[in-house]
């Protein structure tokens, strides 16, 4: 009998053995190791990760669709309300918003962030502000990460615009046709060879009266 518990202990113990040793073994097998070389690194979204608009913010809202606006809107509409005299929600109501201090709506708990910031909500502040609300007022309570895209601000701000504001938008700014800059004016270019001695030929005959005129 003796015998016999002895040899379950063994196997038992070897059974214990033979677990730790596998266990052992597969973690150093599939231990996770970090890539000598990273892939492709995930940009935020507040760290600029889409390009700075070539078209002056005018141009965009000289060009912009208060329709399209509406529907960029719907990303807001959980928080704010823009109709005249909505509530306050998560965040303050938005209508005539444009033009107005950052905490003008009255018995809204506005972060000390926003409300230091000087000046009022112009078409400039306010497409900074829906870019990345974090940067524009570190500290904000606002969550939003903001809107990558100059059309959809552009389009959202004219929207807003339109909801009691009626500030007359800034006039577009006047581009250079595509492909104009960095061309040199024609006057400057180097003439051809051919052409310089062109050019040369009417100065020598016109000193020739002169010369003879000298001689009289």
């Amino acid at each position: 009998m003796d015998n016999r518990n002895n040899t379950i202990a063994g196997w038992v113990l070897f059974a214990g053995v033979c677990a730790l040793g596998l266990s052992i073994g597969s973690g150093m097998l599939f231990a996770s190791h970090a890539p000598e070389k990273p892939g492709f690194p995930l940009e935020d979204a507040d760290a600029g990760g889409e390009a700075e608009s070539a078209v002056p913010l005018a141009n965009l809202l000289a060009a912009a669709d208060p329709a399209k606006g509406e529907t960029v809107f719907a990303k807001c509409a959980a928080c704010h309300t823009i109709e005249a005299g909505g509530a306050n929600g998560i965040g303050p109501n938005l209508y005539g918003a444009l033009g107005k201090a950052h905490g003008h709506v009255p018995g809204f708990a506005y972060s000390d962030a926003l409300k230091s910031v000087p000046g009022n909500w112009d078409f400039a502040s306010m497409d900074e502000w829906l870019k990345s609300p974090r940067k524009y007022a570190p500290g904000t309570k606002m969550s939003f990460a903001g809107l990558s895209s100059p059309e959809d601000r552009a389009n959202l701000i004219v929207y807003m615009n339109n909801m009691g504001s009626n500030l007359p938008l800034p006039a577009p700014v006047e581009l250079p046709p595509p492909g104009a800059e960095g061309e040199a004016p024609a006057a400057d270019a180097p003439a051809s060879e051919g052409e310089g001695e062109t050019a040369a030929a009417p100065a020598a005959d016109a000193a020739a009266p002169a010369a003879a005129e000298t001689k009289q």
